[in-house]
């Protein structure tokens, strides 16, 4: 992650590298399966698009995160070579005859 991350979570919060990865560390956020897949790369010279469909099994703050989502990743290079994630965005997939939930993370 670049130190200026950005995250925006399905329920709408803006987090950044450290609120992520304290959530992480802390076990707030636990995945238990996470399968990718559909993933599209775009290349913009030192950019790069990724979007996904991500299905998951998981926990954040003690409620269930299962489901599916689609996500978009955006990496820059920097000077190093190296790429960086510097913004997430997940929207929650919901099938017919379902209602929008609020998640909590």
């Amino acid at each position: 992650m670049a130190d200026d991350y950005m995250a925006i979570t399905p329920s709408g919060i803006i987090q950044t590298k450290e609120e992520t990865l304290q959530n992480f560390r802390s076990g707030r956020v636990r995945f238990g399966s996470l399968t990718v897949s559909d993933r599209k790369v775009r290349f913009y010279g030192v950019t790069a698009v990724v979007t996904s469909l991500a299905e998951i099994q998981g926990t954040a703050a003690d409620n269930s995160i299962a489901g599916r989502y689609r996500y978009t990743r955006v990496y820059v290079r920097d000077a190093q070579g190296q790429w960086k994630i510097v913004s997430f965005e997940a929207s929650r997939i919901i099938g017919p005859g379902q209602r929008k939930r609020s998640d909590s993370h």
